[in-house]
Order: C-alpha cells, then sequence, then structure tokens
C-alpha cells in the first residue's frame, strides 16, 4: 500500500489549526513511521506522519495519515505514556487534529485537578 504524503493543503490546515489553538505558528516536522493500517491484521504499512510538540506540557502530537482520507492521531509524553482518541480513525483531518488537541487539553485538566 503506497500512502501518499501529506499535501500542501492538508500541511497548511495542520498549520493553521495548530496557530489558533497556540496563538502563534508552530515547527512542524514530516517524518514516516510504520504502523498497523488494520488493527485486525499484523502487517506494518509506512506511512507519512506530522509531528509537534507543546513545550508547556511537553506532549508530542503525532498524525499519522493511513490513505488518501485516512487520519490517526496520538499525542505522548514519554513512550509508555501514549494517548489517543478511542474512535481511532477519522476521514477528516480538521477533525482529527481538533480532537488529539482537545484530548490532551483534557488530560492536563485531569493532571492538574488530581494534584
Amino acid at each position: 500500500m503506497n500512502i501518499p504524503d501529506f499535501s500542501d493543503s492538508e500541511l497548511w490546515l495542520i498549520r493553521q489549526t495548530l496557530e489558533e489553538r497556540y496563538g502563534e505558528p508552530r515547527e512542524i516536522e514530516l517524518a514516516d513511521a510504520e504502523v498497523r493500517t488494520d488493527p485486525e491484521k499484523r502487517e506494518l504499512t509506512q506511512c507519512p506522519v506530522v509531528v509537534w510538540q507543546d513545550a508547556d506540557s511537553d506532549a508530542t502530537f503525532v498524525v499519522f495519515k493511513l490513505g488518501e482520507q485516512g487520519y490517526r492521531a496520538q499525542f505522548y509524553y514519554r513512550g509508555y505514556q501514549q494517548y489517543g482518541p478511542a474512535d481511532g480513525n477519522f476521514d477528516d483531518l480538521a477533525e482529527c487534529v481538533i480532537a488529539i488537541l482537545q484530548m490532551q487539553v483534557d488530560h492536563e485538566t485531569r493532571r492538574k485537578a488530581s494534584e
């Protein structure tokens, strides 16, 4: 399965969403990762990813492109502290990015309330 790289319009959408969230531009990095695109199969597929960091919370965010209109996201603090939406995959990139940003804010709010 050959998954296309993020398009210029997809990267623009991510950058704009992050700028709205943080109030300033955020640096994003492009990479590739091997992931299971089908959780029922053990096969790994190489796919493009966008990565950025939130220095305030020390979280790293990753958006995986799983196909023409397929995305998955997660954030993590350390390798063993990984979080992602329960519903998993998205067919809308904006929804995917907003969902993972909101999930991380909710996680931080709960974490601070329990301290």
